[in-house]
Order: structure tokens, then sequence, then C-alpha cells
């Protein structure tokens, strides 16, 4: 009876191990089919006026929500770079492109012979949602051991996507944070909080109102001081965000070259060593996002976190081929 018994245990722990397995499997490939069909595109180009105004008006609503009372928008990336540079309230913590860079000394120290990346993200995107819930762990021990310098870039052209321009204000509160916090760890883990499934909000008409305490919350558990995020949602920055908007969507490096999105932009944008990861490649070759970061860098998954093993394509190379 002792034996019978045990090999019904045994049965019922494989059965429950087969289906642990099974259920892992399905919700990656969930992750995959969810970034595939929610990346979002931004729409690049100048809209040509007269025959299509209302058409040209609702593109504007959509995307250039705080332009109202602006002088007509730059269309040339030089342009668009000097509106950027000339905006009187900026983040202390961006670059001149409009890059937060993070490395293990800090912000704005870039580390010598280590690639950098480039994430060009909107806090409501779905597919920036998916892309960080994959790699944001290794992000961190990439850049906590030295091995890459990561740079967030804000985006808020998701506002007309939400009731009460929630891009916006969650972005300033991350500009405002990663100007007003030295600890960087408290940013990585803030934008992880942003992203995670139980928090980050549904766009369209699934979205539900998110207010300001609910966003600060998310900073607080990150380790952000309360006295920070009492002053994140100002709007001090909403200038700086349509500029900085501007100037990205007028580049061409960072429109795709690869099937659907050819001569787009979209989110997530994801740059190495200034080259674009094409995102849709990705989805077409169904590589999972840390495979393929971790393909682009050339460094093995027993690699990440390992002090003084860097990279092979280091902070020159181009990223290597995902195929």
């Amino acid at each position: 009876m002792a034996e019978q018994g045990n090999r019904k245990a045994q049965k019922r722990k494989a059965r429950a191990r087969r289906q642990a397995e099974q259920e892992a499997l399905r919700r990656e490939q969930a992750e995959i089919a969810a970034k595939e069909r929610k990346q979002q595109t931004i729409i690049g180009g100048i809209v040509v006026a007269v025959v299509v105004a209302l058409v040209a008006i609702i593109a504007i609503a959509t995307f250039h929500p705080f332009d109202k009372k602006e002088e007509p928008k730059p269309v040339s990336t030089s342009s668009a770079y000097e509106a950027l540079q000339k905006v009187k309230t900026k983040p202390s913590a961006v670059d001149k492109k409009g890059g937060i860079l993070i490395s293990k000394d800090g912000y704005g120290k870039k580390i010598k012979n280590a690639p950098t990346v480039d994430i060009y993200m909107d806090p409501m995107c779905p597919g920036c949602g998916s892309l960080h819930r994959q790699i944001d762990d290794d992000l961190v021990r990439l850049v906590n051991a030295g091995q890459i310098n990561l740079v967030y870039h804000l985006m808020n052209f998701l506002d007309g996507n939400s009731t009460d321009q929630y891009s916006t204000r969650t972005a300033g509160a991350v500009l405002y944070v990663a100007s007003n916090d030295p600890d960087t760890q408290h940013l990585m883990k803030f934008i992880s909080n942003l992203y995670d499934t139980d928090f980050q909000p549904e766009e369209g008409s699934d979205y539900v109102p998110t207010d300001n305490a609910k966003i600060k919350e998310q900073g607080l558990k990150a380790g952000v001081p309360e006295a920070v995020m009492d002053k994140a949602f100002g709007g001090q920055y909403n200038k700086w965000l349509e500029a900085s908007y501007d100037y990205a969507v007028s580049r061409k490096d960072l429109e795709s070259n690869y099937g659907n999105n050819k001569g787009k932009m979209s989110t997530p944008t994801v740059l190495i060593n200034g080259k674009l990861i094409e995102q849709s490649e990705i989805s077409d070759l169904h590589i999972p996002q840390k495979e393929a970061l971790l393909t682009s860098l050339d460094i093995k998954e027993s690699e990440v976190g390992k002090e003084g093993v860097m990279p092979k394509i280091g902070g020159t190379k181009a990223p290597k081929p995902l195929q």
C-alpha cells in the first residue's frame, strides 16, 4: 500500500511539473504575442494641410497636446535639436539629445569601452512594458557591473490614449526623480515599477484614470525620498518633453528599416552603440527580448553581472546580428 501511495504521489508531482512548464511556456508566448500586437507606432512625417486640415488637427491633438499656443513645430533634425537646447526649464539629468545616462558610476558618467544601450519609451506603451518586464533585471545587473551604459529617453506621445495626460505626468515624474535623487538604483526600480503588470494602465477605451498619488507610490516603493516624489508632478518639464519628442521623431537614425515599420519610429526603440535593434525583426524571429539583448551585446547569460567581464562588442562595435 505504501509503495502504491508513493507511485501516486510521484505521478501527481510529475503532472504538476508538466502543468507548471506548460503554463510558463504559455505566459512567455502570450508576452511575445502581446508585444507583436501592441507595439506602438509613432506617425512620422509632415501632414500636408488645407485639403486634410481636419486630419491634421486630429493628429496634433493626439501627438502634440500642448502645442496650441506654441510656434509651429520645427521640421528638420537640426532645427528640432536647436529648439530642444533652447527650452528654458530642462531636467538637469539629461544630455543634449534628451537621454538620462546611467552607469555604475552614477548619472552622466560613461564607462569607457562599455556598450551604450539607448531605450526610447512611453510610460503607457504596452510594447515598452513587455520589453522592460523581460530585460530590466538584466539591465540593472549589467549597469551595476559596469558592463553597459544605459540611457533612458522618456516620450509622451500616448497622452491621447488616456483621459488625464498620463504619459506626460509620468514621464515628468521620472525626469524629476533623475534630476533630484542621486541614487540611480531608485530610478531604475521606479521605471520597472511603472511597467509592472499590476500597475501599468491599459490604453484607449480600457484606460482607468491613474492619479499622481498612485504614480508617487511606485516611486516610494523604489526608494525615492518622499520629499522628491512630492515635487515630481509640477509639470515643469512639459515644454521640454514636447521639444524632446519633436527632436526624436525628426531623427532618421531612429526610423526602422525593417518590415511594415520601415520609415517610421516606434516605441520601444532600442539602440546599441548607436545602431538600431529592429523590434519587428525580434518579433518575426520569435526571440525573447532578453535573448535579443544579450545576443546583440555579444555576452553570455552566465557572464551578466560579472564585473570585469565585458560584452565583446565593446563601446564602439556594431551589435552582433540576431541571425
